[in-house]
């Protein structure tokens, strides 16, 4: 079961990372991170857009980093 998020900024923000990977539907999960690192989201709000866990965000951004 998903936690609610009652902050409607937070909402927003979430909403917005979101919009940002539509597009990105078949792309990885590092492809997203670095997307969203340009609006230095924090990692548990990449891990909820990209439906991940926050330990999968940051090896997808030690992994992006090496390539």
């Amino acid at each position: 079961m998903r936690k609610k998020i009652d902050d409607p900024n937070k909402q927003m923000l979430l909403m917005l990372g979101y919009l940002c990977i539509a597009t990105e539907i078949e792309s990885g999960l590092v492809r997203k991170v670095e997307i969203l690192d340009k609006f230095g989201l924090e990692d548990s709000d990449i891990a909820i857009i990209c439906g991940a866990t926050v330990q999968s965000v940051r090896n997808a951004r030690q992994s992006g980093k090496k390539h």
